[in-house]
């Protein structure tokens, strides 16, 4: 049986009728931390004090800007580009006064008496510039803005000092934060217009999901607008009535980081130019090429959807004796990837933290908690940073951590917190910012439906396991006893698993996350899971949240966090955190927003930065944010973006952007410069080989050298 559509107009004068309820409740502050501590010989843990030692003017002004992010809208892309813009500018006031290293954005050099004090103010002046700027109209700018100009009272410089003119720190500063400002009217992320779209348009009418089903969807391959009577985003800024925006859809066109013209490729469609970089390829459509894949991955949606509660009796191991070590694999393999009705993937676990040479311990816990922290904690991150500023808060946790030391990738003298500071910044923000360019640029051309869309549409036609039984479409779901099953007259009899589902023969009925409705009160209500109607079902989000307002392909998650984790490994030198695992602890009942939960304490653990972003890649399935389809192909991208990001940036510290031939970095080319280039050339060292910077080592490499060489650097 499928129910009758409701028109658009019909929801819309019923959503304004009051017909519908609120779910939303006010949010509670949530617990949680980051864990220092280590594992001793006999079983017991020491507890580590993280660094004592004031931190950098660059962490402090990175701090303002996280805590700006939290109480802004909820914009990955907008915050992205706003972390790359004021790392730079604060990379670049470093850089000023070293006597070799590349500046991004402002090429300039100074000398002074007092470096480091110089340094330290025209950071301040350069980020405090940018920050103001750009946050001078968030939603949160009252707050934001105070604490800009106190941590610019607490170091004593003079906020009200704007001259460009002269050699002064506050000068240099100020002209730095001036180039950066000038630049952002016109990189392509529309700046002027508040990052207003210019093309896009939906081809779907929006979805209504406090109502049944999805009858108004067009095109089940293309992304569908939500329409919610009381929408607050991420960071939980309330956006009444409406349908919602696609945010950032023409984000492909803005100028990034790393980025090369060779990892382009431009579309045509409806007579516009999408650009993507490391284009995946088309994602699985139904009743297209993947049309089996698009099922199976959007029931794999629902079917994870089952493992929410935490009252099943289903106990797993997090620790990373059991979790992790997941290799990723080819496209072909993709399916094979996942434990589809169990949850997971085919990671085998660690039996021995490498740092400690002891035994990970195991850490039984019921798998309903765990699966709702995870879509809670990499939702957006632990205080809604956006997951770019996520990524920001977990390199600060590395730094901060008693066992880490500051080199770089692993290697040389430990450098001190300002040098480190503004050169993981910069790389960090820079291969997020480029993340943001490559996984929405796929967004906006290939425009993709996300699950609530998806699941409620092919349930809508029914089932397409058997043609002869009641409901049966060709582009249905499949039924997958116990968790995807048809309503029947015998499924509904007293006692029976449907049975409060009477008067809904021939519906599909999903095992899953019962939703919002269950929840009257968050702080002590959870949904749970039981059988409801399909047409009904709901993502692992708060009900004025829903979905993210973009497009499913790719996943942006699994691009940031891909990214970021080849970026960490490769910045510190090891994929593994410092000791050998990074820990978030989850208290009992203190930790989720929108249900109660968890039912016990929790601590998230990770032996190495990849396995974390395996776990936030997981935690959008398990969340219904996300299919499989969204993101294999997104942590590919990662892959490819942070270590680009990565190479650009050691370049750049080294000078050899300017200046690829100045090999020892004196100033003076001679032929020690053509004996380490050699060297480095047969080595196979690409820092110092690759004279082009295209990430290959060959002939034109050899050929760029002598041109440059002989041509003398400016």
């Amino acid at each position: 049986m499928i129910r009758k559509s409701m028109s658009v107009c019909a929801a819309v004068a019923a959503l304004g009728s009051g017909a519908v309820v609120s779910h939303a409740a006010p949010q509670s502050e949530r617990g949680g931390h980051y864990v220092y501590r280590t594992l001793n010989a006999d079983g017991s843990y020491t507890t580590l004090a993280p660094r004592s030692e004031s931190h950098s003017v660059a962490r402090q002004w990175n701090e303002v800007m996280l805590e700006a992010i939290r109480v802004d809208k909820a914009r990955p892309t907008v915050h992205g580009r706003n972390l790359y813009h004021v790392s730079a500018a604060m990379y670049d006031a470093w850089a000023a006064y070293h006597p070799a290293a590349d500046q991004v954005f402002h090429h300039e050099r100074l000398m002074d008496f007092d470096v480091e004090a110089a340094r330290n103010e025209a950071i301040s002046f350069a980020a405090y510039r940018v920050l103001v700027h750009r946050f001078y109209n968030s939603a949160g700018a009252p707050g934001s803005l105070q604490a800009m100009h106190d941590l610019m009272d607490t170091l004593g410089y003079d906020k009200l000092n704007t001259s460009t003119i002269g050699n002064t720190p506050a000068a240099l500063g100020n002209r730095i934060a001036q180039s950066i400002i000038l630049m952002g009217g016109s990189d392509g992320a529309n700046e002027g217009d508040d990052y207003a779209n210019l093309l896009y348009m939906p081809v779907n009418e929006p979805l209504f999901p406090d109502f049944p089903g999805n009858p108004d969807i067009a095109d089940a391959n293309r992304w569908q607008p939500l329409a919610i009577e009381y929408f607050v985003d991420q960071a939980g800024n309330p956006i009444p009535l409406g349908s919602l925006t696609f945010l950032s859809p023409e984000w492909g066109w803005v100028t990034g980081f790393a980025l090369e013209e060779n990892d382009k490729t431009v579309h045509e469609r409806d007579g516009a130019y999408w650009p993507v970089f490391h284009d995946p390829g088309a994602p699985p459509l139904l009743g297209g090429v993947g049309n089996d894949y698009y099922k199976w991955g959007t029931e794999m949606v629902a079917i994870w959807s089952s493992h929410l509660d935490p009252s099943d009796g289903v106990e797993i191991d997090i620790s990373p004796t059991s979790f992790g070590n997941s290799v990723l694999p080819a496209a072909g393999d993709w399916a094979a990837y996942y434990d589809h009705l169990n949850g997971g993937d085919w990671g085998i676990g660690r039996a021995v933290n490498p740092v400690t040479g002891l035994a990970y311990p195991v850490q039984e816990v019921p798998r309903g908690d765990y699966t709702r922290i995870l879509a809670e904690f990499w939702a957006d991150g632990p205080s809604s940073e956006t997951p770019p500023g996520h990524w920001f808060t977990i390199a600060n946790y590395v730094t901060d951590h008693p066992l880490f030391e500051r080199r770089l990738g692993g290697e040389g003298p430990i450098l001190g917190d300002l040098e480190w500071d503004v050169k993981l910044y910069l790389v960090l923000g820079g291969a997020m910012h480029d993340c943001a360019i490559t996984a929405w640029g796929c967004k906006g051309y290939y425009d993709y439906v996300r699950p609530i869309s998806a699941l409620r549409h092919m349930c809508d036609l029914g089932q397409c396991t058997d043609p002869l039984a009641d409901s049966y479409h060709a582009d249905g779901v499949n039924l997958v006893p116990g968790v995807i099953e048809l309503v029947t007259t015998a499924s509904t009899q007293p006692g029976e698993r449907h049975n409060h589902l009477l008067g809904s023969v021939g519906k599909i009925a999903i095992k899953a996350w019962r939703g919002p409705d269950f929840i009257i009160d968050p702080d002590t209500d959870e949904a749970g899971v039981g059988w409801i109607l399909a047409e009904n079902w709901w993502p692992y989000q708060r009900p004025s949240f829903v979905t993210p307002p973009f497009a499913g392909y790719v996943s942006g998650h699994s691009t940031f966090s891909r990214g970021a984790a080849e970026l960490m490994t490769l910045m510190t030198g090891s994929e593994y955190f410092p000791g050998g695992v990074g820990e978030f602890f989850c208290p009992e009942n203190e930790f989720l927003v929108f249900e109660e939960g968890p039912s016990e304490d929790i601590t998230l653990q990770w032996a190495t930065y990849r396995d974390a972003s395996d776990q936030t890649s997981l935690s959008r399935i398990w969340g219904g944010i996300h299919p499989p389809a969204d993101d294999l192909p997104g942590r590919h991208m990662g892959v490819e973006v942070g270590t680009d990001a990565y190479m650009h940036a050691r370049r750049l510290f080294r000078g050899f952007v300017t200046c690829p031939v100045d090999i020892d970095t004196n100033g003076v080319l001679n032929v020690d410069d053509i004996e380490l280039f050699v060297f480095a050339f047969l080595g196979g060292d690409l820092f110092v080989g690759d004279c082009d910077g295209n990430g290959v080592l060959n002939v034109d490499d050899i050929e760029c050298f002598v041109s440059v060489f002989l041509g003398g650097c400016p």
